[in-house]
């Protein structure tokens, strides 16, 4: 769950660096996607490259959601199917923090988004603010509808969320965790890639409804 988790990780951050060219203009972004196709060319056919990325991330997903519910099917048990201990210190008993409380709903709400996200963006099945052929209209077309501007801040908060979390939960699997300045660092590292991903996710959509990028 910790590998395929942070490679979920460093594809949000790329990606959401390549979404911050929107405020190049219209032919760099466009550029930048088409360069997606086209790399690895000539020594991958046309689109190969991120072929193979988009199966990682499939084998990514799965196994993250699989290792999901593997680890809760083992503690569900272990606990002899009975609710976690009370603590005086949190209803959560040993989850003590809102991102953990929230992980497995948080994931819901994500996979969700994520369909609707290609079925939008990727795909250009749905066309939200109007159809067209290139991705920085398809992008400023759908962002200039505060309805799709909210349901993508919800999605992004739950990924701050869940990226929050995971980043910590990962590296200490890994053994990053290991004094208690360690487990400091880990948490201004884990809210710092959280925020950088959330914020930096949510800078094009916004900008684009308050006419900044048009």
């Amino acid at each position: 769950m910790a590998v395929t988790g942070l490679i979920l990780i460093g594809y949000l951050l790329a990606h959401m660096y390549g979404n911050l060219k929107i405020f190049a203009g219209a032919e760099a972004f466009n550029e930048y996607a088409h360069h997606l196709r086209a790399l690895g060319e000539p020594l991958l056919p046309h689109t190969g490259a991120l072929w193979i990325i988009r199966v990682v991330l499939l084998i990514s997903v799965l196994g993250h959601m699989y290792a999901a519910f593997n680890l809760w099917s083992r503690a569900h048990k272990a606990r002899g199917g009975t609710r976690r201990y009370y603590s005086h210190k949190s209803r959560t008993g040993v989850q003590r923090t809102y991102a953990s409380f929230t992980l497995r709903w948080g994931g819901v709400v994500i996979l969700l988004f994520v369909i609707y996200h290609l079925l939008h963006l990727t795909w250009n099945i749905i066309h939200p603010g109007g159809a067209a052929a290139e991705p920085y209209d398809r992008v400023v077309n759908g962002f200039q509808i505060w309805s799709v501007v909210l349901a993508y801040t919800i999605a992004m908060i739950a990924v701050g969320f869940h990226v929050r979390h995971g980043t910590w939960s990962a590296l200490t699997t890994l053994g990053a965790n290991t004094s208690s300045l360690a487990r400091r660092r880990l948490n201004v590292l884990a809210y710092a890639v959280a925020g950088l991903v959330t914020v930096g996710f949510l800078l094009p959509p916004f900008a684009i409804l308050f006419g900044f990028v048009s």
